[in-house]
């Protein structure tokens, strides 16, 4: 990994100061800002012995915005948000509707078992279990040595 040092300063250059006032205006701005950030949410994917589970950080929306789907051994999960709520006797000046969606796909094992599947949604975490297959579960039991 190579560092590099970023200057700060305008070095010189009598326009640097100019195009950064203008450019950190642009960026500030929260609409823009708010366009600039990912809406693809976090992931977490863990197993256990029994289960895969997959966990994505979607704050803000809630059950019914989600759509779950399997296509074969593809778990599609999407979400799609619209905020177009107009208040009565309101004249706007300006106004940004909001709108967000994201679809992730994961592509789950031969040892899931594609009919033991189920999903929650509680306090901004979308939880999805997908239970693994009776033959792929690790038994585990201690061997005696003869």
């Amino acid at each position: 990994m190579t560092l590099v040092k970023f200057a700060n300063g305008n070095n010189g250059s009598a326009l640097k100061p100019w195009f950064s006032d203008v450019f950190d205006s642009v960026f500030n701005d929260s609409y823009v800002a708010d366009r600039l950030t990912s809406r693809i949410p976090a992931v977490n994917i863990a197993e256990s012995e029994n289960d895969f589970h997959i966990e994505l950080a979607v704050p803000g929306l809630k059950k019914e915005d989600f759509k779950i789907n399997l296509d074969k051994n593809i778990l599609s999960i999407s979400a799609e948000k619209k905020n177009e709520t107009t208040p009565a006797g309101k004249k706007y000046n300006r106004r940004e509707y909001s709108y967000s969606s994201f679809v992730r796909s994961f592509t789950l094992p031969e040892t899931a078992d594609y009919s033991k599947i189920e999903a929650e949604y509680v306090d901004g975490i979308l939880k999805v279990n997908v239970a693994k297959r009776e033959e792929a579960k690790v038994l585990s039991r201690e061997i005696s040595i003869k």
